[in-house]
């Protein structure tokens, strides 16, 4: 028998054949630490401003509205575009002054280009990031994330998770609905470009100016 049928003759042997040994296991590489939520929200705090972001922690509705009837009015925002969630649709119809606008499906960029912010709704909140994790359902939520020159997410402070592995069952059940179709969005701060030169600009690619409300957090 020469070489070749050796080798084959060894190969039909071995095929099929169950190993006794076990796997190894899977390694945790980001350990989750059950850190309490408080200092999760300093965390995500510390994350999101050295990004750029603005962090803005409350304990309850009612001083979110207060701020947020301030920001709108500094800020000059007259429309907004409102993603179809809970939270969001809350926020939005608790200023006055600000006309919401619901996101279509399947938007035409133009037409929203002049809407000066959106406000959107975080499914999850990354505290070792500051990250906030949008699902966005159809091409109009996607666009709402980019397109106007600011944003504002809105989450509660159940949603804060230490990192991404610790969000992915959160993340994977909303997937496995069916009429959750869609991707998610990681948003950690503003637009941020940089050339050669280290010069940092804001709001190339994306929104200028992120803003995310934390409602519950002490």
């Amino acid at each position: 028998m020469g070489a070749r049928e050796v080798i084959l003759d060894r190969i039909r042997k071995n095929l099929g054949s169950v190993t006794d040994e076990n796997p190894p296991p899977v390694p945790e590489v980001w350990p989750r630490t059950q850190t309490p939520p408080a200092d999760l929200a300093r965390r995500f705090a510390e994350e999101l401003r050295a990004v750029h972001g603005e962090p803005l922690l409350h304990r309850d509705w009612s001083s979110v509205q207060e701020d947020f009837q301030i920001l709108v009015d500094k800020s000059g925002w007259r429309e907004a575009l409102v993603m179809d969630r809970p939270l969001a649709w809350q926020l939005a119809n608790s200023a006055t002054g600000l006309q919401p606008t619901a996101i279509p499906d399947t938007p035409v960029p133009r037409d929203l280009e002049p809407i000066p912010v959106s406000i959107l709704e975080a499914e999850c909140l990354l505290a070792d990031t500051g990250s906030a994790v949008v699902v966005c359902r159809n091409p109009g939520e996607r666009l709402a994330c980019y397109l106007p020159p600011a944003c504002v997410i809105v989450a509660t402070v159940d949603r804060l998770c230490e990192h991404l592995p610790a969000a992915w069952d959160r993340i994977t059940g909303v997937a496995r609905q069916p009429e959750s179709r869609g991707e998610c969005v990681i948003i950690t701060g503003p637009s941020r470009t940089a050339d050669i030169e280290k010069i940092l600009i804001l709001g190339v690619h994306g929104p200028k100016r992120l803003v995310v409300y934390l409602i519950g957090a002490e």
